[in-house]
């Protein structure tokens, strides 16, 4: 079995090469796996097994790397939890987590020394593969503990590893694959979250320095970029927008490609953010339960196809089989559209709360349902369309957000959108949008209906569109329906259009 303590370790690295750029400061790799180690040694005067857990606050900042590294050398598994969530929820996943001890960020940001305690309960024990325990985004219900085994994680990076570079999967991610130094790799998402510790590990298989970029300023992103030398990133889509919104931001040189992730890119930006930076965004798609990307573009793809596909998450990678599924469960035809059904070797073992079990949500032959909606082109390229719990019951006629966002977002007076359904006494739901206006543009609620039935059937025209400056998202960029509907509260029945149900 490659464990995750593998990937520290396997790199001809030198000591004094870098591994950690934070805030102006460059660590060396001696310094922090130095740190790593010493804080194993406390993990284990303290009773850490390596069949036992350890639930960490996880700052982005190099005390988080020292921390990761830490529990993966004793060979624990790691429960990262997000420093910025309110303490009765971090209580709630400690305990849901049930760890040996606990470990809290130091008071001085650079410290690389943690504050660690036992915790009070019984630790529980975890089966001998398990690497991490992570937290779901939660954009659609509560957060829930997905167990991630070590096996299933390095072939996760691996197989990504293998489209990106258009080779074959194996010995794609070790860092002798190139005689020189690999490029460092920019890390804008939070080391707490799926997606943070999915690209470190994406970075350590190569033998990749990182530079820890959370939380995202536009304009310091750009100067990272420039001072290290990036011709790739990943961001999420918006992060896209930010940059797209800073005018003072010119050029993004000498970066080439930006693979874009954890929640879906709308055509609309991937076309702004390419014509304006003159940058091939690559788009893809993953779930944390999935065990992180399990489909995505090559430059290949891009070569080959280029607009002609720019809006569709990618092709599913090596050992990934997809499916899409009707509702009565029958696959669906080319270009029809249905729930993304897929099967994948790097699956999560279950979830926390429910012991190791299979997700009631898997069917006997390994496909998992993912709860997104999507579709499948005659070349094998996976359209996302939304989430199946995103769409809307118009007193029975069905609205998918996503259309109705797309339509909206064409308008150039409008710089970001979210459609949700709103409860409604007599349809049951009707669709409202939240416009956030493009800076220095008015909005013409008039202009933006009509252009929404040029595309949209008549009941999926919002009946109410709302100007906010900003809409509520989670650290990795999944607008946050649920708080907009809460906000929103119930809707006026008359407030449809004549045309509607």
């Amino acid at each position: 079995m490659t464990g995750l303590a593998d990937l520290v370790d396997a790199t001809d690295a030198a000591r004094d090469a870098p591994l950690v750029h934070w805030q102006g400061a460059t660590f060396t790799r001696g310094e922090i796996l130095d740190a790593a180690d010493r804080l194993a040694a406390t993990f284990v005067r303290m009773g850490v097994a390596p069949d036992s857990a350890v639930a960490a606050l996880v700052p982005s900042t190099p005390l988080g790397v020292v921390v990761l590294f830490a529990i993966w050398r004793v060979g624990a598994v790691a429960a990262p939890l997000n420093p910025r969530l309110p303490a009765p929820e971090i209580d709630r996943l400690v305990a849901e987590t049930r760890p040996a001890v606990v470990v809290r960020p130091s008071l001085d940001d650079a410290s690389l020394v943690p504050q660690v305690s036992v915790w009070p309960g019984t630790p529980r024990r975890y089966e001998p593969d398990v690497a991490l325990v992570m937290t779901t985004s939660g954009t659609t219900g509560p957060p829930k503990r997905v167990l991630l085994a070590h096996d299933a994680i390095v072939g996760a990076v691996d197989s990504a590893l293998a489209k990106i570079r258009g080779a074959a999967s194996g010995a794609a991610g070790t860092a002798s694959a190139s005689p020189r130094a690999p490029m460092p790799n920019l890390m804008p998402m939070p080391l707490a979250l799926w997606s943070g510790v999915y690209n470190l590990c994406f970075a350590t298989r190569v033998g990749a320095a990182v530079v820890l970029c959370h939380p995202f300023v536009a304009r310091e992103f750009a100067d990272a970029v420039r001072e290290h030398g990036c011709t790739s990133t990943v961001l999420a889509p918006p992060m896209l927008m930010m940059l797209l919104d800073d005018p003072s931001i010119t050029s993004l040189a000498p970066l080439r490609y930006v693979r874009s992730g954890t929640a879906p890119l709308s055509p609309v930006v991937a076309h702004r953010f390419r014509d304006r930076f003159g940058i091939t965004v690559l788009n893809s798609y993953g779930q944390t339960e999935l065990g992180g990307e399990v489909v995505g573009w090559s430059a290949a793809d891009a070569r080959e196809f280029g607009d002609a596909k720019l809006g569709a998450v990618g092709r599913p990678h090596d050992g990934i089989d997809l499916r899409i599924a009707r509702p009565d469960g029958a696959t669906a035809a080319v270009d029809e559209p249905g729930e993304i059904w897929a099967r994948s070797p790097f699956v999560m073992r279950g979830y926390a709360g429910d012991g190791l079990g299979l997700d009631p949500r898997r069917d006997p032959d390994g496909f998992l349902r993912t709860g997104d909606l999507g579709h499948l082109d005659a070349d094998g390229f996976l359209w996302v369309d939304g989430r199946v719990s995103d769409v809307i019951n118009r007193g029975g006629l069905k609205v998918n957000p996503a259309d109705v966002e797309e339509a909206l977002r064409a308008d150039p007076a409008v710089a970001d959108v979210c459609v949700a359904g709103v409860p409604d006494a007599r349809l049951g739901e009707v669709p409202w949008a939240w416009v956030v206006p493009a800076g220095g543009a008015t909005v013409d609620p008039v202009a933006l209906t009509a252009r929404v039935r040029e595309t949209c059937a008549p009941y999926a025209v919002p009946t109410r569109l709302v100007l906010v400056d900003a809409l509520p998202r989670n650290e990795v960029g999944k607008v946050l329906r649920r708080t907009l509907v809460e906000q929103a509260g119930t809707a006026d029945a008359g407030g449809e259009p004549d045309d509607g149900p």
